[in-house]
């Protein structure tokens, strides 16, 4: 099989691109090696926010150990509730995660539960947590992103544009080869390619881009949980975008429509009243959020603590 992937007007041609890396008899795939990169940098830059806001590092340690299981384990869920097709005649491989199947939505919304639950044991403040453990999601969504440019998939229908890719047809899944595609196949040195948009790359650059926003950002927030409700919106307009590229699409059964699509686009609208809703509500107060209050019945309750220690030290 030819392992080549090329970016002809970046003037870029990668050979021998491939998908494992063998340790003894054993293979392991980059799509695996990638996931676990992205997530230990998920958590650092989660810890980096906890450290720099004040918080306790050790809960997000112990959170991102249950909601990485827990994301994981949502993100199949998903895929296989919108893929059923290819798992009703053999229910066993719902379980095979080594073959893929992971739908990032399914895993956002497990963490989202799953941290809510946390914050409730912990007693921690769900909107702070959110802002800060964002930063990490979308994060790893960056670099998880590239797992699916070793498998040669999540790719977009044909293009010519400055980031077009090429990949060889015998290395990718024939049912995402659409007419539009198969109508542009080149032949280059015996072996034919297909050029299409590589979607991956659109959605990490833009994730890229939405990153460095946020972490602006985060310190001008009006209020706890905004920063996350903004990464709800501008990833929901991102895939939103994106998914309309591509050409392994999940579809809600009997629509025949995107459901990611249909996910981002209600995640973006809802987003954004909430901040609206918000933010008028920061008005009508003078500015002042519940979060305000919070900070200040800590800071109150921090120096009751001071002025007690130092009576307690006088006598």
């Amino acid at each position: 099989m030819n392992m080549n992937i090329n970016f002809p007007n970046l003037h870029i041609y990668l050979e021998h691109v491939g998908k494992t890396i063998s340790i003894g008899n054993f293979d392991i795939a980059y799509y695996g090696l990638t996931l676990a990169v992205a997530m230990l940098a998920g958590l650092l830059v989660a810890l980096w926010e906890a450290k720099r806001s004040g918080q306790n590092q050790d809960n997000y340690f112990d959170l991102a150990i249950i909601a990485i299981i827990c994301s994981l384990i949502g993100a199949r869920i998903y895929y296989v509730i919108f893929a059923w097709d290819k798992y009703k005649d053999h229910p066993l491989q719902v379980f095979n995660f080594r073959q893929g199947g992971l739908a990032i939505y399914g895993g956002v919304i497990a963490a989202i539960i799953t941290t809510f639950i946390f914050c409730k044991k912990r007693k921690m403040r769900f909107p702070l947590v959110c802002d800060t453990a964002g930063l990490g999601l979308i994060t790893g969504q960056i670099i998880g992103r590239w797992g699916n440019f070793f498998n040669r998939e999540c790719f977009g229908g044909y293009s010519d544009n400055l980031l077009a890719m090429q990949l060889p047809v015998n290395a990718v899944r024939s049912g995402e080869i659409t007419e539009s595609i198969a109508a542009h196949i080149l032949t280059i040195d015996g072996v034919d390619y297909i050029q299409v948009h590589p979607t991956f790359l659109y959605e990490s650059l833009w994730n890229l881009a939405l990153l460095l926003f946020l972490i602006w950002y985060i310190r001008r927030k009006k209020f706890d949980g905004e920063v996350f409700l903004l990464y709800l919106f501008g990833y929901g307009v991102g895939r939103f975008w994106v998914e309309s590229l591509r050409t392994d699409q999940l579809l809600i059964p009997g629509l025949g429509i995107p459901v990611s699509m249909v996910v981002g686009a209600v995640m973006a609208v809802v987003s954004a009243v909430w901040i609206i809703v918000m933010r008028r509500k920061m008005a009508q107060s003078g500015g002042k959020t519940q979060a305000d209050d919070i900070r200040n019945d800590e800071r109150q309750s921090g120096a009751d603590a001071s002025a007690g220690a130092g009576t307690e030290k006088t006598e």
